[in-house]
Order: C-alpha cells, then structure tokens, then sequence
C-alpha cells in the first residue's frame, strides 16, 4: 500500500460529501465585472470592496517603487529586509488607526497566529468567538494557552468564562466584522468585560478597514475604543487591494512583537511595490469617503431586494450579505444557477463555516453600479423561480 494512499482517500471522502475545492482561473485584472473561466461575469465574490485592487494610482505606486527599491525585499525585518518603505508605511498605519506604533505582516495569517502566540502561551487563557476567522482559531490553538470558545457575539457566556477562568494572562480574541456573518462583535462591552476581569483585548479589522468608520479606519474608530483595544490587526489585502497586514497598538505591543512574534521574525519583508501601493490605497480611503457611501448604498439595496425576493439574509446592513442554504449541494447549484445568469457568488461550505450553514456569500464593492447590483437581483429572483418557493431555505417574498 501507498504510504500517501491517504490524500487519495480524504479527497474521495471530501468529494463525496460535497465539499471538495478547486481552483478557478480569472483572467484580466479584478474588478465589479471579470472573466471567469473563460466567461464575462459580475463578481459578487471578492474581498475588493472599495474597487482599488486595479486602480491605476496603486498600479503607478508600485511601478515607482520597483524601479526605485527593487521588486523583493532580500530578507526579514531584522536582517537587511527593514526598507524606508516599510517604516513610512507604519507610521501612515499607526496615524490611520489612532495608535502610537504599527508593525506590518505579510499576511492576515501570519499577523494572528504570530500575535496571539506572543501574548500568551502555556498557563495563559484566550477567550475567542466561536465564529472567528480560522487564523484566529489556529493562533489561540496553537498558542498552548487555555482556550475558551464563546458563542457567537454572547456577552454574558463571555463574562461566565471569565469569572470562572483562572489563567496568568487573559486575551480576548474577536473579528470586528464577521467574514462569513457580516455582521459585527459588541466591542464596547467586551472591552468593558476586559477592564473588569483583568484580559486584554485583540481586535481583527480585516473586513473593516478602509470600509468602517467616519474615516474608514475600522470598529475601534467607529465607537471611539483605540485607547481601550490592546491590539488592533487588519489586512492591506481586502479593501486597499493589495496584500500584507498590520498589527496597531502601544510602542511597547510592537517593540514586544519584533522580538517575540515569530511569524515576524522568520518572515522575509513585504515586497517593496507591494509597501508603496498599499500606502497610496491608503491615500485614496483618506481622501475619498465616497468610495464608503457607494459601498454602503450598494449593500444595502442588495439585502432589501434579496429580502424582497424571499431570501433571507442577514440583520445587519453590510458590505458582506450571506444567504444562508444550510445544505452544501444546494448551495453550490445556487451558485451555479447565478453563474449561468453572469453572477459571480459563490457557495462557502464547511468547514469554512459551521455544519448544516452552507451559504452564498455575496460581497459588494463600491464601484459596482446600479445596474450591476440590479442585474444580481434578478439572477436571484430567476434562481427563485427554478428552485421553487418550497426550497426550505426561502421565506416568502413580499408583495
């Protein structure tokens, strides 16, 4: 027998239950409209909320920076790999973000796990939402410290666990704006129940910033909690459209982390390009609010009219708009009917949300327009009408 028999197997297996991923080949740069396996579609599908992933400032920037300080950085941070760049950018971050220092990550994932596994370890205890991202889960996991699930945005399941939960250091782990939910954590009082017990309190902005906020920069800037949030991450990859992420907070927090964060230290530094065209999406979420308020508006007429149509969606206004199925299969024959009708939303399956709430996911984008968020709806309302009105996961549409 094979002794890697088994990917053959955990493949069937996945297969089986409907679960098994592909990749999928867009050509051209994103954007509202893309090609998509060959075929011109409306995305629905993508994390490039405020448009800029292809804006031609961002392009400019990076161009710039390549001719200027080469296309990679040659090393880690603490080796040669510390480029101006890199530091300009940190500062902008930590000015945007209302924090004294700023540290930049190459990833979303390296920022979390790094983070939660140099603040608190073995006889520590990190308290996390039970619908937080994965690098969340995993950087509690792996930490070594106590984990405690609460249920999804429950206070007082919270306060229990910290009142009855013994630990040398306390973290309180959560997203600001749910990734698969959109909807949003309490902060305000899990910053309060933080105070009182003794935690510290983590925060991941990576579906908030540059979209959240009176100036875009997250939950933390919307309620007015910089100065009792202890550590604010987010990504430079979603809404600036570009990749990378940062972790905010006090200059002890980031003097701690370029000593103890390992994803940081054993981490070659971002692409110089990269560095310059984050920094000039960065420009443009500062100087154009409107980018927000198309964004707002476009999330907004997509759940009314998705509500109207009998789906049901999510209580809070987003830019992040689940359809909740429950079942994987029909979901992703959902996704394919939209598909057919030129709609880009795919299906999200377990495990990357919970058993039994299989869902489309649509996302909308600022620089969707009226007729791209009309042309969604009535893709859904065909959809309806092939799945008929006693699919179980329709409600009724209103009249």
């Amino acid at each position: 027998m094979r002794a890697d028999a088994f990917l053959d197997e955990a493949l069937a297996a996945r297969q089986a239950a409907g679960l098994r991923r592909s990749l999928r080949i867009v050509d051209g740069a994103q954007g509202p409209r893309i090609q998509f396996e060959g075929r011109a579609v409306v995305s629905f599908s993508s994390n490039d909320y405020l448009g800029l992933a292809a804006h031609p400032a961002l392009a400019e920037a990076a161009a710039r920076a390549a001719h200027e300080h080469g296309v990679g950085a040659g090393a880690s941070r603490l080796i040669s790999g510390s480029m101006r760049p890199h530091h300009e950018l940190e500062e902008r971050l930590a000015a945007f973000k209302g924090t004294e220092r700023c540290l930049l990550f190459t990833s979303g994932y390296h920022a979390n796990l790094g983070t939660i596994q140099a603040l608190v370890g073995d006889g520590d205890a990190v308290f996390s939402d039970e619908l937080n991202h994965a690098s969340l889960i995993d950087g509690c996991r792996l930490s070594r410290a106590a984990v405690h699930v609460y249920r999804h945005r429950d206070v007082d399941d919270l306060a229990a666990l910290l009142r009855n939960v013994r630990g040398r250091r306390k973290l309180i782990v959560t997203d600001s704006v749910f990734s698969m939910d959109g909807d949003t954590a309490p902060l305000a009082t899990l910053c309060s129940l933080a105070e009182q017990y003794g935690a510290m309190v983590m925060v991941d902005e990576a579906h908030a910033t540059g979209v959240v906020g009176s100036r875009g920069a997250g939950l933390v800037e919307a309620l007015g909690l910089e100065e009792r949030v202890t550590v604010q991450m987010g990504t430079l990859g979603k809404a600036l459209g570009c990749f990378g992420a940062y972790v905010a907070g006090s200059d002890a927090l980031v003097e701690y982390l370029v000593n103890f964060a390992r994803t940081f230290v054993y981490t070659t530094a971002l692409p110089p390009p990269v560095v310059a065209a984050a920094a000039a999406a960065l420009h443009i979420v500062e100087r154009e609010p409107q980018r927000r308020e198309s964004l707002t508006r476009n999330g907004a007429r997509l759940q009314e009219g998705l509500k109207e149509l009998g789906y049901r969606t999510s209580a809070e206004v987003g830019h992040i708009v689940p359809i909740v199925i429950g079942d994987a299969d029909e979901t992703m024959r959902l996704s394919d009917a939209l598909l057919a009708d030129g709609v880009l939303a795919l299906g999200i399956r377990p495990p990357t949300v919970p058993p039994g709430s299989a869902r489309i996911r649509a996302t909308v984008m600022a620089t969707h327009t009226d007729a791209d968020v009309e042309h969604a709806l009535s893709a859904f309302a065909v959809a309806r009408s092939a799945f008929g009105a006693g699919a179980a996961w329709l409600g009724s549409a209103r009249t």
